[in-house]
């Protein structure tokens, strides 16, 4: 029964977080300086055309009407039309959700084995050349820039390769329900690129996290009681040093899915990062509130997630 309550109390909370993000969205954008019908017409236009793209777009009628004739289509499970294009909010987020979901997926699993294996090797052998050689890693890897790193990849992997006869590795995007191969061929250099930043932020969290565990009288307890040191690291330390990962992953799953931009533009691969951007250049306000809400629902879904996960890794949370 605390489960249950648990999981309705969240349900509830994130169903008024979505709706405050609506209402944050469509007041930024209507209130903002800029006209949306001037920005649809372009620089070389009348007003007799901008009063008209106003009355076919419903932006003529007061904004409380506006947003609930918005939160109505809503409720039915309609994002609405793009201004720009006459096209379905829910179709144009069909089409560009799975790019930035198999980024989303295949970045987040590649860089938690990479940053949270490198971090427990790291501060189990603290201050020896592999630490420091670590150390060295995380610094270059959290300063170095995404867009760099992707166009690296780009000319000393992909170029060669492809130059070589050796096709596998590919730009743009394929579905997995396509070919498995070729989804991964196309997506392997831009989950390097995401989880190449991100896994050095995991491994210095990891280490320096694991590190105050193992210092801690519990440990020294369990050690004393002659267990052995793997099982003392991995039974007891990782767990609890996991809590801070798990909570950084829920924010890092919510920024990603709004769309890391860089990555689906270096290479090629469409999303909702590209849709967001061309969407806010051009005024396209339902857009931009389809793509806010579907980021806001992952980062409320991620943060679910993480505080079950709180429960399984330390019993001293409870969810009811």
């Amino acid at each position: 029964m605390g489960f249950a309550s648990f999981l309705i109390r969240r349900i509830l909370l994130g169903i008024v977080v979505l709706w405050f993000v609506t209402v944050a969205t469509f007041l930024l954008f209507f209130v903002a300086p800029q006209d949306p019908a001037r920005l649809l017409a372009g620089k070389n236009t009348t007003a007799a055309q901008i009063a008209n793209i106003n009355r076919r777009l419903g932006l003529d009628q007061p904004l409380i009407v506006q947003y609930w004739h918005y939160l109505d289509r809503l409720l039915h499970g309609d994002l609405g039309t793009s201004y720009l294009t006459g096209t379905s909010v829910n179709t144009i987020l069909k089409q560009d959700l799975p790019p930035t979901l198999s980024l989303l997926v295949g970045g987040v699993v590649l860089w938690l084995i990479v940053g949270i294996s490198v971090g427990i090797l790291s501060a189990t052998r603290a201050r020896t050349l592999l630490d420091r050689i670590s150390t060295t890693g995380v610094l270059i890897g959290i300063t170095f820039p995404t867009f760099v790193l992707g166009l690296l990849l780009l000319f000393a992997i992909y170029k060669p390769l492809n130059q070589a006869g050796f096709h596998w590795i590919q730009t743009g995007y394929e579905g997995p329900t396509q070919s498995v191969s070729g989804w991964v061929g196309h997506m392997i250099l831009p989950w390097i690129t995401i989880a190449a930043v991100s896994a050095a932020t995991y491994t210095r969290l990891t280490r320096g996290s694991l590190l105050d565990v193992l210092g801690e009288d519990y440990i020294r307890t369990a050690r004393s009681k002659g267990l052995s040191e793997r099982r003392v690291v991995y039974r007891h330390g990782v767990r609890a040093a996991l809590t801070p990962v798990v909570s950084q992953l829920g924010v890092d799953i919510g920024t990603l899915a709004g769309g890391a931009v860089v990555t689906e533009t270096v290479f090629g691969l469409g999303g909702i990062g590209q849709a967001s951007v061309t969407a806010i250049t051009t005024g396209d306000a339902p857009v931009v509130l389809g793509v806010v809400l579907m980021a806001a629902l992952f980062v409320v879904v991620a943060n679910l997630i993480v505080d079950i996960c709180y429960s399984i890794l330390d019993p001293r949370v409870k969810l009811a």
